[in-house]
């Protein structure tokens, strides 16, 4: 089972990501090639830099002799580890992750996703011994997790057969919360939420118009049956704190 998505700098949509496994290696660079990741550019050294999949997060080596590397969270407010020039192997705690590649004076990005973080319970009730894998993993700070809650909020508020929200409507929802929401970021988070929770498309998903609404009821579907968000998760849906009028 894969447990890390790197998502090369062209690629917009699921097609054309690499995927590899736990203690599996991704050299990245521009050397032409091989089954690595190859970023076509002048000021990239040919082997750059490797990932390796460990668990539910990463490793980056940083193979160049003078850049530094930077490794940003791109839902967290600037938070970023950077990573020198000849690291081995540092760890990269972010489910969401940007790379920044300095290039002759551009600066080159690829993404790569750890969609497997696990949250184990608090209550442990003493016992000893590793925790039980969480069979779904969400973190509820996240922006696909608000995402998923407004998909979810019709039936949540007692209409079961409600119709599902279109994306305009999903967008409008979300905007007190999250004000530079837009459709290609909505449906980029539903895609991703396909993806992390592992849905299969349906046999219905031939069109590329029903594809997202497959998606969309299979994740609602997913998400009420087993109680990955509740009634009290309609909060995350409420005006960020700076847009509250006082």
């Amino acid at each position: 089972m894969y447990s890390v998505i790197v998502v090369p700098p062209p690629c917009g949509g699921t097609d054309g990501q690499l995927r590899i496994a736990a203690d599996e290696r991704l050299v990245f660079g521009r050397a032409e090639g091989g089954e690595g990741l190859t970023i076509a550019h002048e000021g990239v050294p040919r082997v750059a830099g490797e990932i390796t999949a460990h668990r539910n997060f990463w490793l980056l080596s940083n193979l160049s002799e003078h850049q530094t590397y930077v490794v940003e969270n791109p839902e967290g407010a600037g938070e970023h580890v950077k990573v020198t020039p000849g690291r081995l192997d540092a760890p990269v705690p972010f489910e969401f992750s940007r790379v920044v590649l300095p290039a002759s004076g551009d600066l080159l990005t690829f993404d790569v996703w750890a969609p497997r973080h696990a949250f184990g319970s608090v209550a442990r009730h003493g016992l000893s011994g590793s925790l039980t894998a969480p069979a779904f993993t969400l973190d509820r700070t996240k922006r696909y997790f608000a995402v998923l809650t407004a998909l979810c909020e019709p039936r949540l508020r007692g209409e079961p057969h409600a119709p599902l929200p279109a994306v305009e409507q999903l967008v409008d929802r979300l905007r007190p919360a999250w004000p530079t929401v837009n459709r290609s970021a909505v449906y980029w988070n539903i895609d991703y939420l396909a993806v992390k929770l592992r849905l299969r498309p349906g046999p219905d998903t031939a069109e590329p118009g029903q594809r997202v609404n497959g998606k969309k009821e299979s994740l609602v579907s997913l998400a009420l049956r087993f109680d990955l968000v509740r009634e009290d998760d309609l909060a995350v849906l409420a005006p960020a704190r700076s847009e509250v009028v006082r």
